[in-house]
């Protein structure tokens, strides 16, 4: 008898002060141990990379937040033999709006028109003189996070405060698109699982649920789901979610998308069955779920939607009835669920595509872009900044009075080395997110940072 190929040894990616998308629960089924394995951000990255080695994981599953994608970057080359689900170039647009923009305008998926500007005088020149409104947004990050750093401004005027205000880098300005409501599209296997409406309350823009949109369930028109499924299969991600916008003219807009997003245990479940069914080599069988299943699941109480879990359904050759209802779209033929493939070359390497490294913001006067510098002792002070080790931060923040050695410590455990520097030069107010750690303490550690910088662009002018 022949002996079935062993399976790989599978482990969970997780990150401390990160909430968990993953537990075994939604693994249910898989015979052998799921290994975990911890990033502590700081200087973790050899720890990690070793303690993958020694537990011999073939396989880490999990999303990765934007403040540690780069540092994955890294990783993801350290362990060739590891395969990471979602993979890097899958998570690409998890990491900021201008990833979700440069992914769009490759595989040519509609999205309001958009500006990106690493040069602050390119954007000044560009706000004084486009047509109003005009959608400013903070790039970093995948999420909205409530409609917070998203900004509706009508004039040039308001632009300028705002960006005076908020110190976003890049520059990122969208035309501003009439909405009638946006879709929210869910996919596994590039399958669409879940769909549903958020409508803006009247008289406002906004359509977040956090700022008072409402949600519904009913008639997601199938071009969304072309589209986000169309989407899905570019990213080649195994899980996937759109932010689509319905414009008052009828056209579709993708506003968002990424592996990264909020969804209900019972989701969690079916993307947990459907890598068993991956990973297994079909030992396990796939998953069946039905389109249009959140109609019916819809008008459940969203409470106790969220507590659900392991639904499952079965294959039927008759439509169902819920009362006087004819659930009838339960045809699976338009959305397969599919495979995804796997590569082992990088579709989106940092060297080209991590341009908030590469250009970073250093002075509200630069108008040059910034030179790709090889030799070390030419690098550019935006080089050395994206480069500042532990070490150096430490160092700095040793210079700031009331930071005590202990408070530097956790800042840097809890954000990272690129996760300081960038706090550091967007929001220093995301410093605040530390115990002990309040206004006054943040106005000293701004006001050093200015001398940094001067001392560091001094040294860059000498250089030169």
């Amino acid at each position: 008898m022949k002996t079935p190929t062993p399976l790989p040894k599978l482990g969970f990616l997780y990150l401390n002060y990160v909430m968990r998308f993953f537990n075994p629960s939604n693994f249910k089924g898989w015979p052998d141990r799921i290994e975990e394995v911890t990033y502590r951000w700081g200087n973790d990255k050899q720890r990690f990379i070793n303690e993958v080695k020694r537990k011999k994981i073939d396989v880490l599953i999990g999303n990765i937040p934007a403040t540690a994608y780069e540092s994955f970057r890294e990783i993801a080359r350290a362990l060739p033999a590891v395969r990471f689900i979602p993979s890097l170039d899958a998570q690409f647009a998890n990491k900021s709006k201008e990833n979700v923009t440069h992914f769009c305008h490759k595989y040519q998926l509609p999205t309001p028109d958009t500006k990106i500007f690493y040069v602050p005088d390119q954007a000044e020149q560009f706000l004084k003189h486009t047509g109003y409104p005009k959608i400013i947004k903070r790039s970093y990050g995948p999420s909205n996070y409530g409609g917070y750093y998203v900004h509706k401004v009508d004039s040039y005027s308001e632009a300028k405060a705002l960006l005076s205000g908020k110190k976003y880098f890049p520059v990122y300005v969208q035309d501003f698109i009439p909405m009638e409501a946006d879709i929210r599209v869910m996919l596994i296997g590039h399958k669409p699982v879940c769909a549903f409406w958020r409508r803006p309350p009247e008289g406002k823009w906004l359509t977040n649920t956090s700022q008072g949109g409402a949600a519904d369930y009913s008639n997601v028109p199938q071009s969304a789901l072309d589209l986000a499924a169309r989407c899905s299969r570019a990213a080649n991600a195994e899980y996937w979610a759109c932010d689509i916008a319905l414009g008052k003219d009828g056209k579709l807009y993708i506003l968002e998308c990424a592996t990264a997003f909020a969804a209900f245990s019972y989701i969690r479940d079916w993307i947990g069955q459907y890598l068993i069914w991956k990973l297994s080599g079909g030992r396990v069988p796939m998953p069946w779920i039905p389109l249009y299943n959140w109609e019916e699941l819809g008008k459940i109480n969203s409470n106790v939607l969220r507590t659900i879990r392991h639904i499952s359904f079965s294959h039927q050759q008759q439509a169902s009835r819920d009362g006087d209802e004819l659930f009838s779209e339960v045809d699976d033929c338009n959305y397969p669920m599919m495979d995804t493939r796997h590569h082992g070359s990088e579709e989106w390497p940092s060297e080209e595509w991590n341009l908030q490294d590469n250009c970073r913001l250093l002075s509200a006067t630069t108008t040059t872009t910034v030179p790709v510098v090889e030799s070390p002792e030419e690098r550019s002070p935006q080089q050395q900044l994206a480069e500042l080790d532990e070490q150096s931060l430490m160092g700095f923040f040793a210079e700031v009075k009331g930071i005590s050695k202990n408070l530097a410590s956790n800042i840097i455990e809890t954000f990272g080395t690129r996760g300081v520097t960038d706090a550091l030069i967007n929001n220093p107010a995301r410093l605040c997110e530390i115990k002990n750690l309040k206004e006054a303490k943040l106005q000293r550690i701004k006001e050093q940072w200015n001398l940094f910088y001067r001392r560091l662009l001094d040294k860059a002018g000498k250089a030169g």
